[in-house]
């Protein structure tokens, strides 16, 4: 089987929400989620609980936890095995909150309707 890729979103002003998010965590949670990331690229559709679920509309989070914190990146699957990871956020309640849901989605209907423009 393929290796998926990984990439980032990227607004159109250049930001990239999820890479700005790893880069603000310690190194440890870094060094997680990365590890983490690599064994979403490895396992794809295939990955589940305890390291991804799926929330909503084909968005997804990926979860890492070092002691007592916990972060998740959500991402999207793309054609012929791309990920696009949209946005992160430390963890605070049960329940993933609801904008970071939002957020992702309108991230992805952006990535959607610039590739489509590009082709």
């Amino acid at each position: 089987m393929a290796r998926f890729e990984a990439e980032f979103y990227e607004k159109e002003n250049g930001e990239q929400p999820a890479r700005e998010f790893l880069l603000s965590l310690d190194k440890k949670m870094r060094a997680k989620m990365l590890m983490i990331i690599g064994v979403l690229q490895d396992n794809g559709y295939e990955l589940r609980e305890p390291y991804s679920k799926h929330l909503s509309e084909g968005i997804f989070e990926l979860r890492a936890q070092v002691g007592s914190d916990i972060s998740r990146v959500l991402y999207f699957f793309y054609v012929e095995q791309h990920i696009v990871l949209t946005n992160g956020f430390i963890k605070k309640t049960q329940k993933t909150p609801p904008q970071e849901i939002e957020k992702a989605k309108k991230y992805r209907a952006d990535y959607l309707s610039r590739r489509r423009k590009t082709k």
